[in-house]
């Protein structure tokens, strides 16, 4: 606040509020666990990434640099994301080690390695690699 730093204040704003609606919740335990934490965080992130995608198409240059800003923020409270290459390789040693070899496995070995990589790889290219690696 005293930096005057309106984007950040806004997306740590955001933050606070998603946490505290979570809590609010009806069946919300009394303190939030990491991974809920992690997920609301990611769900914070892709939804300023698809707005900025969205104004960017419409031509919204000054929502479209708010929202990136706001993304920005949020996203140095996730964890590291692995590179590419890492996650492919960790995909080749999964489904090598769960034997699968055709597109009909391709729901177990996503399962497990979202569960695995949540909060470390995006899910999107999770799905692309598998895909690639099965076929």
């Amino acid at each position: 606040m005293l930096a005057r730093d309106k984007e950040r204040l806004e997306a740590l704003r955001a933050i606070k509020a998603a946490f505290l609606l979570a809590k609010s919740e009806k069946g919300a335990q009394h303190e939030l666990s990491d991974p809920v934490e992690l997920k609301i965080i990611q769900k914070l992130v892709k939804q300023r990434q698809d707005s900025a995608e969205i104004y960017k198409d419409q031509g919204r240059d000054d929502l479209f640099q708010k929202e990136i800003a706001e993304a920005k923020v949020i996203g140095e409270f996730m964890p590291a994301q692995m590179e590419e290459e890492e996650i492919r390789s960790y995909l080749k040693a999964l489904i090598s080690n769960m034997g699968a070899d055709s597109m009909q496995q391709m729901g177990p070995v996503m399962g497990r390695a979202a569960k695995e990589l949540a909060g470390k790889a995006d899910g999107k290219l999770i799905s692309q690699l598998v895909r690639e690696l099965l076929s």
